[in-house]
Parts: C-alpha cells; sequence; structure tokens
C-alpha cells in the first residue's frame, strides 16, 4: 500500500479519469490497469486520499465517455476495419467472434464486457461497426458503467472502511481481481486453439 499511494495519487483526478476513458474504448487502451485501478482507488478513498463520491462521478462518466468515443470510432471505421489485413493486433476472426458474442448476449454484451479487461476496450468498437442502435448502445453502456465503476469503487470503499486490515493485503486481492478477470480470456483461447 505504501508503494501504491504515491503512485496513484500522482495520476491525479484528471489522469484517473484518461485512464478510464482510453481503456473503455480508445483502441490502444486495451492494456491500462481497469480494475484493479478502481479497487486501489476505493481503498484510498477509504483511508482519505481521495473523495469517493468525486470519484464515482469521474470513473462513470469517463467510462461512458470512452465507450461512446469507441463507439464512434467504430462506427466511423466500419468498412476499413472490415477491409483491412491481419496483423498482429487485428485479425478479422475478431470481428466474427464479436458477432458472435453481440448475437449470444445481445446488448447485455456491453455490461459483460466492462468486467472483462482487453474485451471492455474492443466491445464498444465492435458495437459501432456492427452498427448496433445508438439509442440501445448509450442505455446499456450507461449501465455498464456504472455497475462497473461505481460499483468496483464502492465495493473496496466499504471493504477499506469496515474489513480490518484489508489494505494490507491489496497486492493478493488486485493480483486475484486481474486472474478473475483473464480467466474467460484464457478459456476462450484455449478453445480457439483446440478448433
Amino acid at each position: 500500500m505504501s508503494t501504491l499511494v504515491p503512485f496513484i495519487t500522482s495520476f491525479g483526478h484528471l489522469g484517473i479519469s484518461l485512464i478510464v476513458f482510453a481503456e473503455s474504448g480508445f483502441l490502444l487502451g486495451f492494456f491500462l490497469p481497469g480494475d484493479s485501478l478502481l479497487i486501489a482507488l476505493g481503498l484510498l478513498a477509504a483511508k482519505g486520499y481521495f473523495n469517493i463520491h468525486l470519484l464515482v462521478f469521474l470513473v462513470v462518466i469517463s467510462a461512458i465517455a470512452g465507450d461512446n468515443f469507441g463507439y464512434f470510432t467504430g462506427r466511423k471505421l466500419g468498412p476499413k476495419i472490415f477491409s483491412k489485413d491481419d496483423s498482429y493486433f487485428f485479425k478479422k476472426e475478431y470481428i466474427v467472434r464479436t458477432e458472435a458474442f453481440f448475437f449470444k448476449y445481445g446488448p447485455w454484451a456491453i455490461v459483460l464486457a466492462r468486467f472483462t479487461p482487453i474485451v471492455r476496450t474492443f466491445t464498444p468498437i465492435m458495437a459501432g461497426v456492427g452498427k448496433m442502435r445508438y439509442k440501445t448502445f448509450l442505455i446499456f453502456n450507461i449501465l455498464g458503467a456504472i455497475i462497473w465503476g461505481a460499483g468496483l469503487l464502492l465495493l473496496s470503499y466499504f471493504a477499506g472502511l469496515y474489513i480490518p486490515g484489508f489494505e494490507k493485503n491489496i497486492e493478493y486481492i488486485v493480483l486475484g481481481i486481474v486472474v478473475l478477470s483473464l480467466l474467460p480470456i484464457i478459456k476462450q483461447w484455449r478453445g480457439a486453439r483446440k478448433k
């Protein structure tokens, strides 16, 4: 915790907002630490380093704005994305898989993707590429941002307030969350390799 405090507080509110925005829908933001950052922020707010109300507001607004950016990027670049050759970061297969993901979960895919690293970044872009109705996208985007952003912040905030010694195990908690959120990706990757 002693090493996390100066590192995270150095971002400031603007830096935190930009990280959440980029991870939510900016194509190169997929490597940013969304879940673990929110949990650490909630704990820091419980210790008085941040105002939890301001954090919740900024994170939810940044997540909504980031997804909107991703959606309109996909909408504008859709035909170019479909005609692009396979590269290290992009494969046409991703589009097919994302379409199948949307077909299976419908608009709830926007909410569910919030809880899966990497997928969280690409889902709004693919919603734009697939020309999902904007009103539908926006409703589920807002819902997902509130459940994910406010949910993780408040969960860790109250855990930091009421569970003694919770912050002493922050490294293990964050690591556990990262591992849990990567399990669906690993499972999908193993399934794709078998096929």
